[in-house]
């Protein structure tokens, strides 16, 4: 089987010389559902963002669906990234605007501006947003603006948003960080059921390591910028855990997050209502 995406000596530099990622080679193949793992600065954020370009590497290649996007721009970039679909921490929803509309705004990179604009989506495209929400348990919510919604809700909507773009490949940056245990578990159950049924390959971004077990095909962890371990969740021991999140081990769980979340946004004044 050929990979979907290949990763080549993937290295970027902020600044003069901060290395968030230090030659990260990897292969993900079309089906699997990948959980990288890693305690903050590890550099997880930059190399997820990196394979959409959302940050650009310093080094290496970003090999795509069998086109070189580190290499493209524009229109052309703009295509293969449509490709691509991308569920954030923070969900990235329009507050003023209803949940449906929030849906169908991940059809945006395939219909006309002035389309997008009036509202003027296909009949099928309205149809399969609502069908998502119902899958994810929001069918109440359809009408309801987005910044009306809970933490969870909003996340599920964002994965509606993701998958209605017909992604081959979905990326989920820290999607349950920001969230309480139990919609977190009700969001990965959710991200994880509709990848299997769309057969997507799924790349998700977690300091969680009980959800890495629980729901991937594989692990990633990542340290200090490199690839520190790569394979089956049975293989990855509490040894291997601890040398992982080294000094960061209250990271590991959703508690030791939000706790670090909340103190960095108490250390800066910050309010993330």
């Amino acid at each position: 089987m050929k990979p979907l995406l290949t990763i080549k000596n993937l290295v970027k530099v902020y600044g003069k010389d901060t290395r968030a990622l230090n030659g990260i080679s990897l292969d993900f193949y079309p089906g699997e559902f990948i959980v990288v793992i890693g305690p903050s600065g590890a550099g997880k954020s930059t190399f997820i963002r990196c394979i959409n370009r959302l940050v650009d590497p310093s080094e290496g290649e970003i090999i795509f669906d069998g086109k070189h996007l580190e290499k493209l721009s524009g229109r052309n970039l703009r295509k293969e990234r449509s490709k691509i679909g991308m569920i954030f921490q923070h969900y990235n929803l329009v507050g003023r605007t209803n949940v449906i509309k929030n849906v169908l705004h991940g059809k945006l990179s395939s219909i006309p501006l002035y389309k997008s604009l009036l509202g003027l989506y296909r009949h099928e495209d309205k149809q399969e947003a609502v069908e998502l929400l119902k899958k994810v348990g929001l069918q109440d919510q359809i009408y309801k603006r987005a910044d009306e919604l809970s933490g969870g809700q909003m996340q599920r909507v964002g994965i509606c948003r993701a998958i209605l773009q017909r992604p081959k490949l979905l990326l989920a940056d820290e999607p349950i960080a920001s969230l309480d245990p139990l919609s977190a578990n009700n969001v990965m159950q959710q991200l994880h059921t509709i990848s299997l049924e769309k057969k997507l390959t799924c790349i998700v971004n977690l300091h969680q390591v009980d959800y890495a077990k629980k729901y991937a095909t594989r692990i990633i962890g990542i340290k200090k910028g490199a690839v520190v371990f790569d394979g089956a969740p049975s293989r990855l021991t509490d040894e291997m855990i601890r040398d992982i999140y080294e000094g960061k081990e209250s990271q590991m769980t959703l508690q030791g997050v939000i706790g670090h979340a909340v103190g960095m946004q108490l250390a800066v004044g910050q309010n993330d209502e």
